[in-house]
């Protein structure tokens, strides 16, 4: 081992004033310098991608189908950039720089107006907004009766406790399992909202084991949930219900606790069967109904010999 380096050494101090002088490349300063690079080298593509996406918007768009008058002949199809600035409110001069991938990154609001102006649908405003800044603007939930096709699914599941909820947590729809898991009032009454039913139904947070966990996570979920609709009236009207209702749920709301969780385990204690472990999971639906499906799965054999017995007795009883 060279031990120049050692105090006391010949060379050793000139050596350590090398170290100091020269960071590792994996130390913070080099790490910065890298992602900085490489934010850069995002935003570039980004800014192309942006353009490429506009020039093809504005390409399949024909005066008329705008308000425009056809101006003469055309040496290429589509709307002029002029005329999508004039659309938009914006200069020429600074939409023609962003289709050439050269400006700034667009705000939200102009962002918008561009997807006015050129007629972009829903899924096309997201997606301009992703490409431009990388976020996708909320969209405000369309209220809509869960499709054929999503309770088929819930039916094509009979051995699973299954169903589908709103933004607002409102049960929408649920197979079999669930009502012989849950019971057959589930999704209605007190248990029409899986918060109020959490908070308010006495025989839902009984069958809870977990039930502190299970609710604390509600609450965080509920709050995210109306950070992103601040607006909505019904929304609003649940958050001041279950305020008023529950001390439990004031404590948890008012210490602005944030937990979403797409999927987990938790406990359920059925008064027929006892307990049970299942694992849940929520799946989303990719339209502007904002709807999730959560399915819960028996998380070990006992379990499961305990759910289909409910399914039996559900079964008979309903003979």
């Amino acid at each position: 081992m060279d031990r120049s380096s050692e105090p006391g050494r010949p060379g050793g101090k000139a050596l350590r004033v090398l170290v100091r002088a020269v960071p590792p490349t994996g130390l913070e300063g080099g790490a910065r310098r890298g992602d900085d690079g490489r934010v850069r080298e995002r935003q570039a593509g980004r800014n192309e991608e942006l353009g490429r996406f506009l020039r093809a918007m504005r390409a399949r768009l024909r005066p008329d189908d705008v308000g425009l008058p056809a101006g003469g002949r055309r040496r290429t199809p589509g709307l002029r950039r002029q005329e999508v600035a004039q659309l938009a409110a914006v200069s020429v001069e600074w939409y023609v720089r962003l289709e050439q991938g050269r400006a700034s990154e667009p705000g939200t609001a102009v962002l918008d107006a561009l997807a006015r102006a050129l007629r972009l649908s829903p899924v096309e405003r997201r997606h301009l907004h992703v490409v431009a800044r990388g976020e996708a603007p909320v969209s405000r939930p369309v209220s809509r009766p869960v499709s054929d096709s999503l309770r088929a699914l819930l039916d094509g599941m009979p051995l699973l406790p299954a169903y589908v909820v709103d933004f607002r947590f409102d049960v929408l729809a649920h197979n079999g399992a669930a009502a012989a898991l849950f019971g057959e009032d589930f999704g209605t009454g007190d248990t029409d909202n899986t918060a109020r039913m959490l908070f308010l139904s006495p025989r839902v947070r009984a069958m809870q084991s977990e039930w502190a966990r299970v609710a604390r996570e509600t609450v965080g979920n509920l709050r995210a949930t109306l950070a992103r609709h601040p607006d909505d009236p019904r929304l609003l009207e649940l958050v001041g219900e279950l305020r008023s209702a529950s001390g439990e749920f004031t404590r948890w709301w008012d210490d602005h606790t944030i937990r979403q969780r797409a999927h987990g385990t938790k406990r359920v204690n059925h008064p027929s069967v006892g307990e049970l472990t299942v694992h849940y999971d929520t799946l989303a639906t990719l339209d502007d109904a904002a709807q999730r499906l959560i399915v819960l799965t028996p998380a070990d054999t006992g379990s499961e010999r305990s759910l289909r017995t409910l399914l039996a007795d559900r079964a008979g009883s309903l003979l």
